[in-house]
């Protein structure tokens, strides 16, 4: 008899949703976590100053909190404590010279704002997000959906006979506009690129990318419907809840358990997992990895009776990561004084940018292996909504950096040495985030008295903290066209399968991609019975 009915090889969200829909549904699932903590890039901890509380990766939750995994255990997760912070002004965007420009949560308000910043982009914008929401449930049904489905087929048919097929095809073409194009052919303000341009990189992808303008109108639509909310009292809340929920379902979930292969059963189906340090453990329904391709197909599937098709070892050895990420914490003693807008303090979540050019450029470096000069910056505030992040009357900052190269070939700026063998190091690292620093402390009047302290992580730290982020891409692989939707992770994927019975692949590697969602591990709960 096999212990569980299914094994779930690691934990981050796509993971945690599908184990609790599982669950639901009265299977028997165990979560097997290799690291001291479950969640994946949902961790939180005390890393700069105690009492400062740090989402150390991720922790905007608005994807999450729009989805169909929330949808179906919100309530339940709620019940075991999970609550979220909200501020009214979602994003921003600042630029070099002190102008910014702020969104928030109000149609009327941003259209007015954008109004303000040229004449006749206010109309335009609730123009965009009023024909955006009139697509949304088709729109939405492709980026979540599984692709490869009756279900799907018949809503494209369907939008076929009603659109008709050169409408449609027009629709389609549309969809695949990269932003800039679209950017500078719908607003006259470069205040409005520059607010929307950042936004791509949180979507893997770059200005110039293939259907970047669709995720932008797409990014658009739902924080001003849901803002950027992150969990009270940190990400790992959320982890908590979900573990409380597969724990009172009869389920459980293990750390320290690194899976070392897959085992093969009768007709070569996945049967169960062998552990590092020899024990085995039984799935009686299968075997669910969210993990990269590189670690399913490298490692736990290594020696397994029954050859790799062609296609997959091919697809395998094509399989491309995108940019790296860099994260930096600071602890500070007061709220940061912001230049100009006082409300930019509220922003939950702001880019620093000199603008669409600024992105695309510092995109551009990035992806030549480069240290941009002046790279866009993601300046999260959560202590400004949410007060238990921080000792009473202090903050917090939470900065990404999305265009930070895995691999290091030079220094844009021509000011940091990069080592021979192109690696991270503590020193480089802590001299890229002493440039950071400069770019922020120009727009704060009191930075200088108010830091306290600074935690910095390269691309190689991320990837020490979760190996399923190689060389430090959060996006679990390029984001590209040619390896998305229909071609995630390979040409010859189908949903969620993979090419050994019993075996399921899930995770950002997977459609419908990165993100907090759970996506992939919604679809493919929801598909197993």
């Amino acid at each position: 008899m096999a212990d569980f009915d299914y094994i779930i090889v690691g934990s981050g969200i796509n993971a945690l949703v599908a184990a609790a829909l599982l669950g639901r549904k009265g299977r028997k699932v165990l979560v097997l976590e290799r690291s001291d903590r479950i969640g994946g890039c949902l961790r939180t901890e005390e890393i700069t100053a105690p009492g400062f509380i740090h989402d150390v990766m991720a922790t905007t939750m608005v994807l999450f909190l729009t989805s169909p995994s929330y949808g179906a255990l919100g309530k339940d997760l709620e019940a075991r404590g999970l609550e979220f912070a909200h501020a009214d002004l979602p994003t921003g965007v600042l630029r070099p010279d002190g102008s910014s420009v702020l969104f928030s949560k109000d149609r009327q308000r941003n259209a007015a704002t954008f109004e303000a910043l040229a004449e006749g982009d206010g109309k335009t914008f609730d123009r965009e997000m009023n024909a955006l929401g009139a697509d949304a449930a088709f729109l939405f049904s492709l980026l979540g959906g599984a692709l490869w489905s009756g279900s799907t087929l018949k809503t494209i048919a369907k939008q076929g006979w009603g659109k008709g097929l050169r409408r449609l095809a027009a629709w389609f073409g549309d969809a695949l506009t990269p932003a800039r194009g679209y950017l500078e052919t719908t607003y006259r303000s470069e205040a409005a690129h520059a607010l929307w341009a950042p936004w791509v990189l949180h979507c893997g992808l770059s200005p110039e990318s293939a259907y970047s303008a669709e995720m932008v109108k797409v990014i658009g639509f739902a924080i001003e419907l849901a803002g950027c909310p992150v969990v009270k009292g940190g990400a790992a809340n959320l982890v908590v809840a979900f573990e409380r929920l597969i724990a009172d379902q009869g389920g459980a979930v293990r750390v320290g358990a690194d899976v070392e292969r897959i085992l093969p059963g009768p007709g070569n189906r996945a049967s169960g997992v062998r552990l590092v340090n020899g024990e085995t453990i039984g799935a009686a329904a299968g075997v669910v990895c969210s993990t990269t391709p590189t670690q399913i197909y490298g490692r736990l599937l290594k020696d397994w009776p029954a050859p790799t098709p062609a296609e997959i070892a091919e697809g395998v050895a094509r399989y491309r990561y995108g940019k790296g990420n860099m994260q930096i914490h600071y602890a500070l003693s007061a709220p940061p004084r912001w230049k100009g807008d006082p409300d930019i303090g509220k922003v939950a979540l702001l880019h620093l940018t000199p603008g669409l050019d600024g992105v695309s450029r510092a995109t551009n470096e990035c992806e030549r292996g480069l240290l941009p000069a002046e790279p866009t910056i993601c300046v999260g505030q959560p202590a400004s909504f949410d007060p238990s992040r921080a000792p009473e009357g202090k903050s917090i900052l939470w900065l990404q950096l999305p265009e930070t190269p895995r691999v290091l070939k030079g220094d844009a700026a021509d000011e940091i040495a990069v080592p021979a063998d192109g690696l991270w190091t503590e020193k480089l690292r802590e001299r890229y985030a002493d440039r950071i620093e400069a770019l922020l402390a120009r727009h704060i009047e009191n930075f200088a008295e108010i830091r306290l302290a600074r935690r910095a992580y390269s691309p190689a730290d991320l990837e020490a903290l979760n190996m399923n982020l190689v060389g430090g891409d959060p996006y679990g692989g390029f984001c590209g066209l040619d390896q998305f939707f229909l071609w995630r992770p390979f040409k010859s994927s189908v949903n969620h399968r993979t090419h050994v019975p019993g075996l399921y692949h899930i995770g950002a590697s997977t459609h419908p991609g990165p993100g907090l969602a759970g996506g992939s591990g919604f679809l493919l709960a929801s598909s197993l019975r």
